[in-house]
């Protein structure tokens, strides 16, 4: 395998690594709970 085929081969794992890490970022729970409270605190009640 040459130097070429080398890097085109670490850049695809390295991309591919990358898209999973924002995968895992965009449907993790923490975040969905975070995201999901601003929903719900404007369907409240404000007893003002």
């Amino acid at each position: 395998m040459g130097s070429q085929e080398l890097a085109y081969a670490i850049f695809g794992g390295t991309m591919c690594v990358a898209l999973l890490g924002i995968i895992v970022f965009y449907y993790s729970r923490r975040r969905k709970d975070r995201v999901e409270e601003a929903k719900y605190k404007m369907l409240e009640d404000d007893d003002d």
